[in-house]
């Protein structure tokens, strides 16, 4: 039996697996630094939890049922109209409720890409394909390749861009492309942009600016990533489709996002000097971090908009979970990548972190990649 058949056999984490981790390895979780979650490293803001502090009592009273105060914050963000903008109980909750309501009959996943898309689509009952990103490409989606993969029934296409876990992006014009070509062929599109506001330039790639324009389309945001709130549970989703606005909004349950909440979004949008100390962190970094993984002989890292990087792994005697390995036992938690459908290979995946533990992992991937 060959090495990579006999690492098959061991355990595949995910980035929230940090239990399953401390048990196996028997490190205490609080010591692990997790390379592995795409969270903000900064955390929560300093201002906003003060904020929060001195308005507990939020919680005491319903939010306003159409969030309009939160909606206009979003829009200002965003740069769209009101009217365009729905919020819900996490990005995961607009995922769901979108594909629900589309009820596809053939939808298309542009992969590999987060493992939920195809999991809520699977409760529809319709049928799924995938068209897979070509390393040889560094995963930059060809819209010509990608028209004639469309099947004539595909009525539905999900894109992440920045896609995870793969970090790579289409820049508007492209998206522009995409959207004509699906408008053509009356296919809705889904982008969710969870990692856009990591990118180098946002006005880039996002959509945002397009959503007027096409009415076959569906923008989906959080806080999750770029706020350091997970637990919020606060999303957003930006479409001109008013008819299918209003659907999802009759099944959508109502106050499914709580006070707090609604409160803390309308503060986090407008925390410039937060969005900015971010934003330098995560792009000073990104362009450090590529830089020295460039110069590794077993190891390519590819082109990153978002705020985590792919790496192929060059040795043909190490795997993806041996590195993880490695890193794990030093304290350091990254993603094998191993586990994603249609990313064959042995690749990794790692966030960018505080400088002082960008630098911890650099020097421990170096001594079996550099």
């Amino acid at each position: 039996m060959s090495e990579k058949n006999i690492q098959q056999d061991r355990p595949a984490f995910h980035g929230s697996d940090i239990e399953q981790i401390e048990q196996y390895y028997k490190i205490p979780a609080e010591s692990i630094i997790k390379f592995g979650a795409n969270v903000n490293p900064l955390g929560l803001s300093a201002t906003l939890k003060k904020d929060l502090a001195e308005h507990l009592d939020v919680i005491t009273s319903y939010p306003d049922r159409d969030y309009k105060e939160l909606r206009s914050a979003i829009a200002d963000y965003c740069g769209v109209k009101m009217e365009h903008v729905v919020t819900g109980n996490g990005s995961t909750e607009l995922i769901s409720l979108l594909i629900s309501e589309r009820n596809a009959r053939h939808a298309m996943v542009i992969g590999p890409t987060y493992s939920e898309y195809e999991r809520e689509l699977s409760l529809t009952g319709g049928r799924i394909s995938e068209y897979n990103l070509s390393e040889e490409h560094d995963f930059h989606l060809d819209i010509d390749d990608f028209a004639k993969a469309l099947a004539d029934d595909v009525d539905f296409v999900i894109l992440c861009n920045p896609n995870n876990p793969t970090s790579s992006a289409m820049k508007k014009d492209e998206l522009r492309s995409l959207l004509e070509l699906c408008n053509s062929r009356d296919i809705f599109v889904m982008i969710d942009e969870t990692y856009v506001e990591f990118a180098p330039d946002v006005s880039e790639i996002t959509a945002m600016p397009l959503a007027a324009t096409y009415d076959n389309l569906m923008i989906l945001r959080g806080v999750s990533k770029f706020y350091a709130a997970p637990g919020l549970r606060l999303g957003y989703g930006v479409t001109s489709n008013q008819a299918f606005l209003d659907t999802l909004k009759k099944h959508q349950n109502p106050w499914s996002l709580n006070s707090l909440g609604a409160y803390a979004g309308v503060r986090m949008l407008q925390d410039k000097d937060f969005i900015q100390k971010t934003r330098s962190l995560i792009l000073s970094e990104r362009e450090r971090i590529l830089n020295e993984l460039n110069s590794f002989r077993y190891a390519k890292a590819y082109p990153a908009y978002a705020n985590f990087i792919l790496v192929k792994i060059l040795r043909d005697d190490l795997t993806s979970f041996d590195i993880f390995d490695q890193a794990i036992r030093h304290g350091m938690m990254i993603r094998d990548c191993s586990s994603f459908e249609g990313l064959p290979g042995e690749y990794i995946r790692f966030c960018i972190m505080l400088p002082e533990d960008n630098t911890r992992l650099l020097h421990c991937l170096a001594k079996s990649l550099a």
